[in-house]
């Protein structure tokens, strides 16, 4: 097994650091600065060379709704219910000779199932008064950079400023 060496494109994804280079563009968006990747790699640039670097990160919770008991209960009642038929295949393998395969797997989803909705009901109930919704966390940059090896930002400058060939 070979070890990377600190110049390889490889070693940047072990240890946490920011990648050295030129910014070639800078966006608003995540996906303006993914289309200026891609349009680099259509050319046949060495994209390997190439980082896009968010900056001022901060931490957006989104909210999706408010939580009721009927919607805690059915959201605890499908999770288990994805746990029982994973328990359910379990014991089907390992015990394949079993006749009544279909009552196991659906005895397993229905335990499953009852198990999720309590946890679930008794979870939103000891933590009702602190929190009545559901939400999403994501990490949002202000500004995303394109940044690449000093060695080829002129050539990364020139392929991006061209005309897009559709």
């Amino acid at each position: 097994m070979s070890t990377p060496s600190p110049a390889s494109p490889r070693a940047a994804t072990r240890f946490p650091e920011l990648p050295k280079g030129e910014v070639v563009t800078s966006h608003e968006t995540y996906q303006q600065a993914q289309h200026d990747v891609d349009r680099l790699a259509r050319a046949d640039f060495a994209v390997s060379h190439v980082s896009i670097v968010g900056s001022d990160i901060k931490s957006v919770e989104r909210v999706t709704g408010r939580l009721s008991y009927g919607k805690v209960a059915l959201m605890g009642a499908l999770s288990g219910a994805y746990m029982g038929l994973f328990f359910g295949l379990i014991l089907f393998l390992f015990q394949p000779e079993n006749s009544s395969i279909w009552s196991v797997f659906l005895a397993a989803i229905i335990i499953g199932a009852g198990f999720g909705m309590l946890f679930g009901v008794l979870s939103y109930s000891m933590n009702r008064n602190r929190r009545d919704f559901s939400s999403v966390m994501q990490m949002v940059a202000s500004r995303y950079d394109v940044v690449v090896d000093p060695d080829l930002a002129h050539k990364a400058r020139n392929i991006l400023q061209s005309p897009e060939q559709q």
